[in-house]
C-alpha cells in the first residue's frame, strides 16, 4: 500500500477531535478506500475508546462492525501543527496530537498498519518530523518504510 498525496493534509486548524475524524474519514471516503459510513463508524470508535496514542499522534478507524464498510485498504493524513486535545472532560492530562492517521484495513490489515505507524511513531522525534513537514512528498518520505 502506498501513501497518496491527496490523502495528507497540512497545516489544518481543526479543534475538536471529532472535526479531525471527520475530515481524515473523508479522506479515505474521498479516495474509495471505504463507504461513507465508515467515518460515522470512526466517530463511533472514538466515544468507546479513545484512539490518542501518546506521542502527540491520534489513529482513528472505524468500529469492527463498520468492516463492512471497508472497500480497501488506506491510510490518509491529517496534519494539524497546533495540536487537538483528545482527552476527555474527566481527564485532567492533555492528550495532545499533531497528526492524525485515519485509516482502514481489509483482512485485518489494519493490525498490521497500526503495528507499523505506533514503531515509527514511538520515536517522539519522527513525529516532529511529520507534524513540521512542509510537504505532502515530505510526509510520504517520512512515512515510506512504515507502508512498504
Amino acid at each position: 500500500m502506498e501513501l497518496q498525496k491527496d490523502m495528507i493534509l497540512l497545516n489544518q486548524t481543526d479543534t475538536t477531535p471529532e472535526e479531525v475524524i471527520k475530515k481524515s474519514g473523508q479522506l479515505l471516503v474521498d479516495a474509495g478506500c471505504v463507504e461513507s459510513a465508515y467515518v460515522d463508524a470512526m466517530l463511533e470508535r472514538e466515544k468507546m475508546v479513545s484512539t490518542y496514542m501518546g506521542n502527540f499522534i491520534a489513529i482513528p478507524h472505524g468500529t469492527d462492525e463498520a468492516k463492512e464498510y471497508v472497500k480497501e485498504s488506506g491510510i490518509s493524513i491529517v496534519q494539524v501543527p497546533k495540536g487537538i486535545d483528545f482527552s476527555t472532560a474527566d481527564e485532567k492530562e492533555e492528550k495532545l496530537a499533531t497528526v492524525v492517521f485515519g485509516i482502514a484495513g481489509v483482512n485485518n490489515e489494519h493490525l498490521d498498519i497500526l503495528q507499523k505507524i505506533a514503531v515509527f511513531c514511538s520515536d517522539v522525534g519522527n513525529v516532529v518530523k511529520l507534524a513540521d513537514a512542509n510537504s505532502a512528498e515530505e510526509v510520504i518520505s517520512l512515512l515510506g518504510e512504515v507502508t512498504a
